[in-house]
């Protein structure tokens, strides 16, 4: 039987996703599977670590999905039997590097009627980065048959410090000496060859039947529901700033309104609305959250 034909390509900028695709990879490294790994970059350098005018700069673009022009990459085969799409979430959607990526042609051309993994890297929330991503694939004719989701664990704030914390001062290391590091843990990161080993018989067989209730069952994908509420609405809203600044002569302007109202919106107005919202609404609509985890738990 010849070898199955996979690729993996990714985008990282700060090597966290280069790590996840690594050792999430392990397992695939064997005789049955030609695996090929490609890391791609734009012409547009994203530097790292950013400056907080380059990072708020990035939102417009990022949100409304405009492509920026990829650096030349080859890919030694015209189809695969799996590509992995590996990627990030830059405000709340796909980071530019990996919406430019899903507007190239040439990737368009290998991802129609393949089957494909998503494999997400992000600090917490990538639900509505998830679903441009299905809607895309869906336009491109590819077959989403998995989703891997690596993030922050920790409680949403104090992940926010300390990935500021890395995000302009380049240190993965503890903010302020006390905060834990920054970004997704290196036991998760491990964590993520045992995934790679669920996928392994699937690439072989080339069934992919039940491969997401796999993923589900091992925890390779988590919903969590105060992070649900909170992403429902701040996606709405980034859509509202993004349309303000892109193209805008006072684009430099708006964009630092949209800083401060971020920071007051995670640091303040998000945890009392949390709060509210636990305490007097949540419990009647228990039902309806429930069937939205699990829809954003699927691939459908």
């Amino acid at each position: 039987m010849p070898a199955k034909q996979v690729l993996i390509i990714y985008y990282s900028q700060t090597g966290q996703l280069a790590d996840i695709v690594n050792v999430f990879s392990k397992p695939l490294k064997t005789e049955s599977i030609n695996l090929e790994i490609v890391r791609i970059n734009t012409h547009h350098n994203f530097d790292f670590p950013w400056t907080s005018e380059k990072f708020f700069n990035a939102m417009p673009e990022s949100v409304l999905n405009i492509p920026s022009e990829l650096e030349s990459y080859s890919l030694k085969q015209e189809k695969y039997d799996l590509i992995i799409f590996a990627y990030q979430p830059w405000f709340l959607s796909p980071s530019i590097p990996a919406n430019s990526l899903l507007s190239d042609p040439k990737f368009q051309k290998v991802l129609n009627g393949t089957p494909v993994i998503t494999l997400i890297g992000a600090r917490n929330m990538w639900l509505n980065s998830q679903e441009k991503i299905k809607e895309k694939l869906k336009t491109l004719n590819a077959n989403l048959v998995g989703n891997v989701v690596l993030i922050d664990r920790h409680q949403n704030n104090i992940s926010a410090f300390t990935i500021l914390h890395w995000m302009l001062g380049g240190k993965k290391d503890r903010y302020l000496g006390f905060f834990p590091l920054p970004g997704i843990s290196q036991k998760d990161i491990a964590a993520s060859e045992s995934f790679g080993s669920l996928l392994l018989p699937h690439i072989e067989s080339g069934n992919w039947d039940g491969l997401q209730d796999k993923f589900i069952e091992v925890g390779a994908v988590e919903v969590k529901d105060d992070l649900m509420f909170i992403e429902h609405r701040a996606g709405r809203l980034f859509s509202i700033w993004a349309n303000l600044a892109y193209g805008k002569k006072n684009r430099c302007t708006i964009l630092i309104f949209y800083k401060y109202y971020l920071l007051i919106a995670l640091f303040i107005v998000a945890p009392i609305v949390l709060i509210v919202n636990n305490l007097l609404f949540k419990h009647f609509f228990i039902k309806q959250v429930n069937r939205k985890k699990q829809y954003y738990l699927s691939i459908n």
